[in-house]
C-alpha cells in the first residue's frame, strides 16, 4: 500500500545553496576545527559563523527591516492572491526577507498585470517564466 503513495505537492527546500571561495589557510582551520570536534562538518562550522555575525548585528537587522518594510520570512504567492488583486485593482509591492514563492500555477500574464515590482533578500522561487516576466521590476 505504501508503495502506492505519491507527494501532492513537492517539498520547497528549506535552504538554499551558496558558494564561497575561502583561502587554504583558512580552509585549512576551518577543516582543523572539524577534525577537533568543534564543529560535525564544514557547513555547521560556516552555517554557525553567519548565525554568529546576523547576532552581533541583530538590532541593525531589525532597524533595516522594519525601515524597509520588508516581510520577514516565508511569503507565498497564490494564483488566487493575484486574481483577487487583480479584481480589486491593486498592484502588489513584494518585498520579503527569507523565501517569496509565487505559486507555480500563476501565468506570466497574471504576475505583470498584479505585482508593481519585487524585492527579496534571499530567494525567489517562482517559474522561469514568471521571473522572465518580472525581470524589469524586480530589484
Amino acid at each position: 500500500m505504501a508503495g502506492n503513495a505519491h507527494e501532492l505537492r513537492p517539498k520547497a527546500p528549506d535552504t538554499e545553496k551558496i558558494t564561497i571561495n575561502l583561502g587554504y589557510v583558512d580552509l585549512g582551520h576551518v577543516d582543523l576545527m572539524v577534525q577537533e570536534g568543534f564543529y560535525s562538518n564544514r557547513t555547521d562550522f560556516i552555517r554557525t559563523a553567519i548565525r554568529n555575525q546576523l547576532e552581533r548585528h541583530v538590532e541593525v537587522v531589525r532597524q533595516s527591516t522594519a525601515r524597509k518594510n520588508l516581510d520577514l520570512g516565508l511569503r507565498n504567492y497564490t494564483r488566487e492572491d493575484l486574481e483577487a488583486a487583480r479584481r480589486a485593482g491593486e498592484m502588489l509591492q513584494i518585498n520579503v526577507l527569507g523565501l517569496a514563492t509565487i505559486a507555480q500555477d500563476v501565468t506570466p500574464e497574471l504576475a505583470r498585470a498584479t505585482i508593481a515590482s519585487v524585492s527579496v533578500l534571499g530567494a525567489l522561487h517562482a517559474t522561469p517564466a514568471v521571473k522572465a516576466a518580472l525581470a524589469d521590476r524586480t530589484r
